[in-house]
This record gives C-alpha cells, structure tokens and sequence, in this order.
C-alpha cells in the first residue's frame, strides 16, 4: 500500500511540474512582447501623408472656425501662412493687422518640420506666400486657397463663399 501512494505522488508531482506555464513566464513573455510592440511602433509613427491629412483637416476646420467668428463678432479677420507658421490675425480700428492670441483655436500655429504652408489665391488670383487674406464680418469672403506642401506631397486647403471648408490632397508632387 505503501509502494501505491508513492507511485500516486510521484505521477501527480510530475503532472504539476508539466501541467503548464508559472506566472514568472507569462509574465516574461508579456513584457518581450509589449517592448518588441512599443518598438515597432516607435520606428513606424505616422507617415509625410497622414501627418499632412491631420494638418489639413485642422487647419480647415480653424478656417470654417474663424470665418464663423468674424460674423459672430462682427470683426474682419485675416489668415496668413508663412512657411512653418500658420497665424489669424484681427484688423483693428486704425486698420492695421494684429496678430490674434485670445483665442486657442486662432493663436499661431506651428507646424510640423517637414511641412511647409503658403497663400495660394484669393478671389481667383494668385497671392504671395505669406499674404494675409481677409475674412469679412458680413460673411461674405471670397474664395481663398492655401497650400500645405511636403518634398513629396502637397495638399490644398480651400474656403469658399459660403464659408466652407475642403481639402484636396494630399497628392504626390511629381517632379
């Protein structure tokens, strides 16, 4: 009876030591996985296009923005891109432009390295790169175009008549 109950521990000893895995490994391998994960994300991060769709798609929605404000406030604003920068800025009562920093949605942006922003066209006719176009208290703006612009994309921002924005692009700028 004796030679019974060893021969049962013994297989039941076996059985614990082969049932599984321990906590200690599972916990070893969830750690290897979560580095070799966070690594392979670190080294992917976004690309040129998605990080240029993410800047149209704010800085459109900062023009409809501002467009609103100025007939909310019944104040003309004004947009300029220079470069890395983009800026609102507010016409005062001696008609000079200042820049516009009470307002986290209109407060000087800068943009990421690699993108560049400029004036395209308002009313239909080209401007230089860092014109600051207007938009009128009345609502009624002419069309205006910006552009944001990668060595190897470029994407166009454009706010029509009615105060509404689009964006096209980004497309691949052959060269």
């Amino acid at each position: 009876m004796a030679a019974g109950r060893s021969f049962g521990s013994d297989q039941r000893a076996k059985q614990r030591c082969t049932a599984g895995f321990t906590l200690v490994e599972m916990l070893v391998v969830i750690v290897v996985l979560g580095i070799v994960t966070g690594l392979g994300v670190a080294l992917v991060g976004p690309d040129e296009r998605d990080v240029q769709a993410r800047e149209a798609r704010r800085f459109a929605s900062a023009l409809e923005y501002a467009a609103a404000r100025a007939q909310w406030r019944n104040e003309a604003l004004g947009v300029s891109a220079d470069a890395h920068i983009v800026r609102y800025w507010r016409r005062t009562s001696d008609d000079r432009w200042t820049p516009i920093v009470d307002d986290d949605v209109l407060a000087a942006h800068a943009l990421p390295d690699a993108l560049d922003a400029a004036a395209l066209a308002y009313a239909g006719r080209s401007v230089a790169a860092n014109a600051i176009l207007p938009l009128r208290a009345s609502g009624r703006n002419e069309p205006l175009a910006f552009t944001l612009a990668t060595p190897r994309y470029r994407t166009i921002v454009a706010l029509d008549p009615l105060n509404r924005a689009a964006i096209t692009g980004p497309v691949s700028v052959t060269r």
